[in-house]
């Protein structure tokens, strides 16, 4: 049963979550015991479809296996519509935590209408304090040139974004920035699409499917270290071959190439049938 949006917010009863591993699969039945994590997982202020996904997206396992504890500064990297940050930002506030996002670049002046907008959209679904706290946006984007001050972040989340840093030829930079702002000992959190281990990688990612050994290159090139990675979001079903990469499957569910309208004649059913992608759960720390 989802909790009220008053009874999550009084659920500020917590304990320390997580795994130590070094670069093993780990164990995915260890118990899930932040009760704070638990009531942001079943808020009642989450909305439908994205709470319908967490059959895949398993996020309070998800959470617990990357380290996230109560009282940490958060940053969430592109977080798009939010999925996310329907659980960090309650999290952040009932830990006494801080919730960072970044956002379209407004220092930019070829910054799009239609990004601005979509960035004035995102600070008012979440503007209610009393659910999400005080969310903070920073500047991200082509010409940013960094996501904070320096050693100022405990936690960094990328959720499904490293193809589409690799497409726009900015990996090794998010890479960078990332591992800057991060307190030393700090974790970064990666999700993503995943090829098959002995696909040889494009590196503009037009699949949206990104090797193992490729995303861990880039960030040791950065200078993290990989501590675990996790098969909570393997998907045997998934094979990889659909006309229209990644988004092909769920929760997109593309029927024709992207731009172009969308074909009703497609047979969806062998796609439907494998669910979201098969994806990495990657743990990288930042060296004390």
């Amino acid at each position: 049963m989802r909790i009220s949006r008053f009874a999550a917010i009084a659920a500020l009863i917590v304990a320390a979550a997580g795994f130590a591993m070094t670069g093993a699969r780990a164990d995915e039945s260890a118990a899930i015991s932040d009760t704070a994590l638990q009531a942001t997982v079943a808020g009642a202020w989450r909305t439908p479809a994205n709470v319908e996904r967490d059959t895949w997206r398993k996020p309070a396992q998800a959470l617990t296996f990357w380290g996230l504890k109560p009282g940490m500064t958060i940053l969430e990297l592109s977080p798009g519509g939010g999925w996310w940050t329907e659980i960090l930002a309650p999290y952040a506030r009932l830990t006494k935590g801080r919730y960072i996002a970044t956002a379209a670049d407004l220092n930019n002046p070829e910054l799009s209408q239609a990004a601005r907008d979509a960035r004035a959209q995102f600070a008012q679904r979440f503007s209610d304090q009393a659910i999400y706290g005080q969310i903070q946006l920073v500047n991200f984007g082509a010409k940013s040139s960094t996501l904070g001050e320096p050693n100022s972040v405990d936690f960094v989340l990328n959720g499904r974004n490293i193809h589409n840093w690799m497409a726009g030829g900015i990996l090794d930079r998010v890479m960078a920035h990332s591992f800057a702002v991060l307190k030393p000992g700090g974790m970064l959190a990666i999700e993503e699409h995943r090829n098959a281990p002995e696909t040889v990688q494009d590196p503009k990612a037009p699949t949206g499917y990104v090797t193992e050994a490729f995303v861990i290159a880039a960030a040791e090139r950065a200078g993290f270290k990989l501590d675990a990675r996790s098969d909570l979001y393997a998907n045997p079903k998934d094979d990889r071959d659909h006309p229209f990469g990644v988004w092909t499957l769920a929760p997109v569910k593309r029927t024709a190439p992207q731009g172009q309208p969308a074909d009703p004649a497609f047979d969806r059913a062998p796609y439907d049938a494998v669910g979201e992608s098969d994806r990495m759960i990657l743990r990288f720390v930042k060296p004390r």
